[in-house]
């Protein structure tokens, strides 16, 4: 096994003997600073940790958001009941049915909607209505006898400060998202408001994150679950900590748990700790949010394609890929799709012909040599290499942050494309961070579980015991 503290290993392999001095000096200086030794994660994991002190002890534009979230009960697998859950993603809107069977199994009946982007720049709150009312009417889903509505839960995959289970202002958009006068207002009022206006009779009872959604699903089948994480468009990450530990939660009581959303995608928004690039300063300086969610756009499935393109833009810049040539797809920004990435570093074939598929089929290149197929298998995994070993340095400072858990067995809910469709996603989770953890720790008492379709299922858990305990 390469030593995955020393530079080289994260240089040597992705050299070509049958490159020029002039690529290799290239490829060297780029593999460079997307390498992430172990000292260089040690240091993210000390700069979590001072970040998730200062955000659990107050608010601070320059600490991890630490919002508490106010779900406080852990499902015990024995609920029962059937649920409405909306799943706001940064793709898709899903409205599901969820049946609880009380024996840690559940049912789900569920429509996807395409989140079109007149939705994403303007009208989502009167999309979203529009998309429930025609799951209620297809699924002939009608208010309980003697009520108006129908409770419902809602995972909201975007940053809010959450007032109360119910309500959250919005604190910023991301995912491509920039519908006017919604940064600072309640979402659930939003919602509501639209529903009102399509005369959609359900009524959202929880607001949970997407994380929080996939920590209750996962939570619901193995109760030891400690932690939810999305490592899929976007990336984010709840744990549950002990209430005592929040010194800025204001509530009366101080004793048992509550779900905390890290929103660990703003980690280091200053970039004084994560290895950045040039190819990161180009992305991050053309998004709508520049200079926030950095650590997002490193390790997520919405950006790690764009970072590669900027990379090999680089190189074909220099003369050295693809003989200074490139496409109008290619020169376009966001159309070297994650899922290329994933293709690509799959991709072992003698003469790299899923490569050559990629590059010429889809993304209309002239045609490529071998030497340039290599070099773009390389940048990906440079690139993808990075993003796993820093989703490994994020959920180990969560897991170390308390450490008293990991005496026992320790469930961790994952969903998201990255987590089940990039190479060996898991695997590498687990061998990084066997490093920073006990390895006894992470060979026979953690357990990475697909919580798959886990946000909805959880909102539709939170939306049960919001109904239930005000009943």
């Amino acid at each position: 096994m390469a030593d995955t503290n020393d530079i080289n290993s994260f240089v040597e392999p992705y050299l070509i003997p049958e490159g020029s001095d002039e690529l290799n000096k290239n490829l060297k200086f780029m593999a460079n600073g997307f390498a992430v030794t172990d000292d260089k994660i040690r240091e993210i994991i000390a700069g979590f940790h001072e970040s998730m002190k200062t955000g659990l002890d107050h608010d601070d534009k320059d600490a991890l958001p630490m919002i508490p979230t106010f779900v406080r009960g852990r499902p015990t697998g024995q609920e029962k009941g059937t649920y409405l859950a909306l799943d706001l993603g940064g793709t898709n809107l899903r409205v599901c049915q969820v049946t609880l069977n009380g024996d840690t199994t559940y049912s789900l009946v569920q429509q996807k909607f395409t989140i079109t982007q007149d939705a994403k720049e303007s009208r989502l709150w009167d999309f979203i209505a529009e998309c429930v009312g025609v799951f209620l009417e297809e699924h002939g889903m009608k208010p309980a006898p003697g009520k108006r509505t129908i409770p419902c839960g809602y995972t909201f995959s975007f940053p809010i400060f959450q007032t109360s289970i119910s309500s959250g202002n919005l604190s910023m958009w991301n995912k491509g998202f920039t519908v006017p006068n919604s940064v600072g207002r309640d979402v659930v009022n939003l919602t509501q408001s639209a529903f009102q206006r399509h005369h959609v009779p359900v009524e959202v009872v929880a607001i949970v994150n997407d994380t929080v959604g996939t920590l209750m699903t996962s939570g619901y089948s193995y109760p030891d679950t400690q932690m939810g994480i999305i490592f899929g468009t976007g990336t984010n990450a709840a744990y549950w900590e002990k209430l005592e530990s929040i010194p800025k939660w204001t509530g009366e009581d101080r004793k048992g748990e509550m779900v905390v959303n890290l929103e660990w995608g703003a980690f280091d928004n200053a970039t004084k700790v994560l290895p950045y690039t040039m190819h990161d300063n180009k992305l991050n300086r053309k998004s709508p949010n520049h200079g926030f969610q950095v650590y997002e756009k490193m390790i997520s499935g919405l950006f790690l394609g764009e970072v590669v393109r900027n990379a090999l833009l680089s190189l074909v810049d220099r003369r050295l890929l693809f003989e200074g040539r490139s496409s109008e797809i290619l020169n376009k920004s966001y159309t070297f799709d994650t899922a290329y990435m994933s293709e690509i570093v799959a991709d072992d074939s003698s003469d790299l012909h899923g490569v050559k598929a990629v590059l010429e089929g889809t993304l209309d290149l002239p045609t490529t040599t071998f030497i340039d197929r290599q070099i773009v298998q390389n940048v990906c995994n440079m690139v993808g290499t990075r993003g796993v070993r820093l989703s490994a340095a994020a959920m180990s400072a969560v897991l170390l942050a308390r450490p008293e858990l990991m005496k026992s067995n320790v469930s961790v809910g994952i969903d998201g494309s990255m987590y089940q469709f990039y190479p060996n996603f898991e695997q590498d989770l687990y061998k990084v961070s066997s490093v920073f953890l006990d390895p006894d720790f992470v060979q026979n008492r953690l357990q990475l579980r697909l919580a798959k379709d886990g946000s909805g299922v959880g909102a539709a858990i939170v939306a049960m015991t919001v109904d239930r305990d005000r009943a």
